[in-house]
């Protein structure tokens, strides 16, 4: 009989090794003036250095240094006072150069760490994740396989490789062995890399898009009996590319692994693939055999030495860390831990704050952002925050408030406003759209439904006051939805004696 997950964490205990690859948004690659805006056509962001001509010599960009050293600090690491590149040498088909510049043994950051905090059955209990290292390297080209049923490399006809993301910054942070998780394992590993992401976020380094490869993560899993203190034979599964998978990933890994150990058989020290259908791994390329890189000093560049006085001054610009944010922004706006865990989840943290400093209240501002525009957005498969600013929705906001608007009504605004018909006073004098709360049109409006539906109307003189619904719905459509219901309903009941 197979094991389930629950089944495998009762007889063994993983241990997790996370190593997260970021590109940093720098205009320009990490060592020639290229550009490394995403989309680009095939091969049309290059030049000699990132194809590795002969003779063509690197320059270290400045901005991808100055961001390592950020996310050193906001992880807690200590910056190295000399730190220098190395050649790592191997054949890859989307490596033009056959070696890839990164660092070795001499590192910008070392020994960090990053708390996190994960529900659990005694409760929310935090957790530390130390972190190795932080280094800086290039990120390699891009294999398109073409024919075959997978777009894999095995089935295929033939391969075309875009050197447009060869040479962009990559800075890869590294995680020192993660015990002590038990059964929380993927939630573990899930929080470390979503607060990961939100502090690189925060630090404005990376655009942190997992679904584009911007933020991969690498996941190592080994188990051994419980109470046993040893290691187990690890996997690592490769660019793992959502916060969903990177759970669903551990989760696989155990059920996997246990299952082998269970079947008396050797867990094959390898890399692994993930596949998001299944959520299952599947064989990629055994590390059986160490592999020799042939590291040796980047003679083209000289080592990183940066100043004291530098990155104290870098220290002291690091934003309010993420979950101090998130903590603090939760109690002033009085909202539950679920609420504020969508927000953050939809990336929309940002504008809801913005939307509120300017005003806007805090429910209604987070009911618009999680609501109404998020909908539109799906529909449309953008993001959010590309369709409205926060301002404009500030004002349906206040025209809400104000009376001036319905919530009907301010949709439509909404809608106008995101189909490029101008600001929301723009739409609303474009649509005529404008609540009709002068007392004497709603009162001729009232006696019209009266008038068409009298015996629900003598239903509501003899106490009935939900059989009210149905002549202010009758109301609202014959004012095209343009009165406020609240104000109508007042005046009917009223009117039929039901009234204070």
């Amino acid at each position: 009989m197979s094991l389930n997950y629950d089944q495998a964490v009762e007889k063994y205990e993983p241990t997790l090794g996370l190593e997260v690859h970021v590109e940093l948004n720098t205009k320009s690659k990490m060592f020639c003036s290229c550009s490394t805006e995403f989309g680009g056509a095939p091969n049309t962001q290059t030049c000699p250095v990132c194809l590795g001509m002969p003779g063509a010599l690197p320059v270290v960009n400045g901005k991808a240094i100055e961001s390592t050293i950020l996310i050193g600090l906001a992880l807690n690491c200590s910056i190295a006072p000399f730190s220098r590149f190395a050649r790592k040498n191997y054949f890859y088909p989307d490596m033009p150069k056959n070696f890839q510049t990164s660092q070795y043994d001499e590192p910008i950051c070392v020994n960090g760490y990053l708390d996190v905090e994960i529900e659990t059955d005694e409760g929310v209990k935090p957790f530390r994740v130390e972190i190795e290292r932080v280094h800086m390297e290039e990120d390699t080209g891009k294999s398109l396989h073409v024919g075959g049923a997978t777009g894999r490399i095995h089935g295929a006809d033939y391969s075309l490789l875009d050197y447009n993301r060869a040479g962009i910054p990559l800075v890869e942070i590294v995680t020192k062995i993660v015990g002590g998780t038990g059964k929380y394992a993927p939630q573990v590993a899930r929080a470390y890399v979503t607060e990961l992401r939100d502090i690189l976020r925060s630090l404005g380094v990376s655009d942190v898009k997992m679904e584009q490869g911007s933020m991969r993560c690498d996941v190592n899993l080994s188990l051994a009996p419980i109470g046993s203190g040893e290691l187990g034979t690890r996997s690592e599964t490769k660019n793992v590319n959502s916060l969903r998978s990177v759970e669903r990933a551990v989760i696989g890994e155990v059920v996997r692994q246990s299952n082998r150990l269970e079947a008396g058989e050797r867990i094959v020290q390898e890399t692994r693939h993930f596949q998001e259908e299944s959520g299952q791994t599947r064989s990629g390329r055994s590390k059986e055999q160490a592999e020799d890189y042939r590291y040796f000093p980047e003679p083209d560049l000289v080592p990183v030495v940066p100043d004291s006085a530098w990155i104290e001054e870098l220290r002291a610009t690091l934003p309010e860390k993420p979950s101090t944010r998130r903590a603090r922004l939760q109690e002033e706006w009085s909202v539950p831990a679920k609420e504020m865990t969508s927000l953050v989840n939809a990336g929309l943290l940002d504008v809801v704050e913005e939307t509120i400093t300017i005003g806007a209240d805090p429910t209604r501002a987070r009911s618009w952002w999680l609501g109404e525009v998020s909908r539109l957005a799906n529909e449309r498969e953008v993001d959010p925050t590309t369709l409205i600013t926060p301002a404009q929705v500030a004002e349906v906001i206040s025209l809400i408030a104000s009376g001036d608007l319905t919530d009907k009504l301010a949709r439509q605004v909404v809608e106008g406003v995101i189909a490029g018909e101008g600001t929301p006073a723009e739409v609303i004098s474009k649509r005529g759209l404008k609540v009709v709360s002068d007392d004497g049109a709603l009162m001729a409006a009232i006696e019209a439904a009266i008038a068409s539906q009298p015996d629900t109307a003598e239903r509501v003189r003899g106490g009935n006051i939900p059989a009210a619904g149905a002549l202010i719905g009758a109301v609202m459509k014959a004012t095209g939805g343009q009165a406020d219901a609240a104000k109508v309903r007042e005046l009917l009941l009223k009117h039929l004696g039901q009234g204070e």
